[in-house]
């Protein structure tokens, strides 16, 4: 067996509680034997019960780093966290695709922390759907996906408009009717992702742990819907390993 681990790629906040952004991403592909990178949007002061600041990163500085990562590495995918405008995250996505076109990007969609800071609002929606086209994923959750439509207020109908222009793992975890139960909208199909358990807690930067594995299995060549389940099964394991608001990494 190959001893070479594919390279990955988080874009994100650092966040010192290791719980969210960067940190926790490159747990999670160490746990997944992927070797993750990691380049920092924004330095932010939080636990992981309250935000307190952020600072972010200068746009140019993060476009020179990807530049020197995607120039040296063979980088298979990139999770993308988060940003503080679209056209900040555009100008990451279009230089991903122009340094390295077959790199997969995979986009949390952290509108807000779970401690109830804003990061961004959504109101272009050109440059959304642009933006969109050259993403392979995005990651809402029920409240996220209702902020990237201005008229829709129906969660499914809104993954459903935009699943035309990429796949979207709508996630249930915000879901009163269906705690927990994910929905994959990917090429005119739609899957159905059931829990496994339901004996879990609530954890801080649980987004950001399943995006990275989902990233980390489509680097390892696992297609969308068998990366977003093993993802699953991960998460459902990473939200039982205790009961604080800081999970456990396992394999």
């Amino acid at each position: 067996m190959s001893t070479i681990r594919p390279f990955v790629l988080s874009i994100a906040g650092f966040d010192p509680s290791a719980g969210a952004g960067i940190l926790a991403d490159v747990k999670t592909f160490e746990q997944h034997q992927v070797y993750g990178f990691a380049m920092s949007t924004a330095n932010t002061i939080q636990t992981e019960e309250e935000f307190f600041k952020i600072e972010w990163t200068d746009i140019n500085f993060v476009l020179e780093s990807l530049e020197k990562l995607l120039s040296t590495y063979d980088i298979k995918a990139v999770k993308i966290g988060i940003i503080p405008s679209l056209d900040y995250l555009k100008k990451i996505v279009l230089s991903i695709k122009r340094l390295s076109p077959k790199t997969k990007i995979v986009w949390d969609t952290v509108l807000k922390s779970t401690t109830q800071f804003n990061f961004i609002t959504v109101e272009q929606q050109d440059l959304l759907i642009e933006i969109l086209k050259k993403t392979d994923l995005i990651t809402p959750n029920y409240d996220e996906i209702l902020s990237f439509s201005l008229d829709e207020k129906n969660p499914v109908l809104i993954a459903l408009t935009l699943s035309k222009y990429t796949s979207i793992l709508l996630k249930g975890g915000h879901n009163s009717a269906a705690v927990g139960t994910d929905y994959l909208y990917s090429k005119n199909e739609i899957f159905r992702l059931s829990p496994k358990t339901t004996l879990v807690f609530q954890k801080h930067g649980s987004g950001c742990v399943l995006s990275s594995a989902i990233t980390a299995n489509l680097a390892l060549g696992q297609d969308l819907l068998t990366a977003c389940n093993n993802a699953k099964i991960y998460i459902e394991t990473y939200l039982a390993s205790n009961q604080t608001k800081l999970g456990y990494h396992y394999v």
